[in-house]
């Protein structure tokens, strides 16, 4: 079933207290067909974290929160039906692979859409919320890493606006050796 009728899902913030939807929802993307392509971890490593992970992960993401804020799009009957998060990153810092961050820019990470609600301009609808709270927050550019063989995650962020930068960004001990950065300006 592929819904294509807009309206019939809301974009916001999650709340802190919503950490068991969190955690559902990133152990569903964990099980998506590419998640060894899309995500740095498993699904047994997720699965294995304490409750205590979770709250702190949704916490740190809530609407309020300064340093991330994670996005949601929920559906009829209150079902989550995508994701996607946007950490701030200041310039004069090192990012997560050890590169120095020039400028003070935006991360998307998490990216996730079940699958009967792809193609329906979701993933549109959640970049378009993370994208508008990064520039309302100062961001000079949002970024992602996403890796070679994603071609559909490549073909979607494309869709959105976002262009490959020509920076490669090596994983040790990740699915590949490297994944690709793509950007765009404010």
């Amino acid at each position: 079933m592929s819904v294509s009728v807009p309206g019939d899902y809301v974009i916001r913030s999650i709340r802190a207290d919503e950490w068991p939807a969190v955690k559902e929802l990133r152990l569903r993307a964990l099980r998506d067909p590419v998640a060894d392509l899309a995500y740095l971890e498993t699904y047994e490593d997720a699965a294995a974290r304490p409750e205590s992970y979770w709250r702190e992960r949704a916490a740190l993401g809530a609407e309020g929160a300064s340093g991330a804020r994670q996005f949601v799009a929920v559906g009829p009957g209150g079902l989550w039906l995508g994701t996607l998060t946007v950490l701030v990153e200041e310039a004069g810092t090192k990012d997560w692979a050890a590169f120095p961050v020039e400028r003070r820019q935006g991360h998307v990470v998490g990216v996730f859409v079940r699958p009967e609600w792809r193609g329906s301009g979701l993933t549109k609808a959640l970049f378009d919320a993370g994208l508008e709270w990064a520039w309302a927050n100062g961001l000079e550019r949002v970024r992602l890493i996403v890796h070679p063989d994603n071609g559909r995650a490549q073909g979607a962020y494309r869709k959105v606006g976002f262009v490959p930068s020509g920076r490669t960004v090596p994983l040790e001990g990740g699915p590949g050796d490297h994944e690709l950065e793509y950007v765009i300006e404010r």
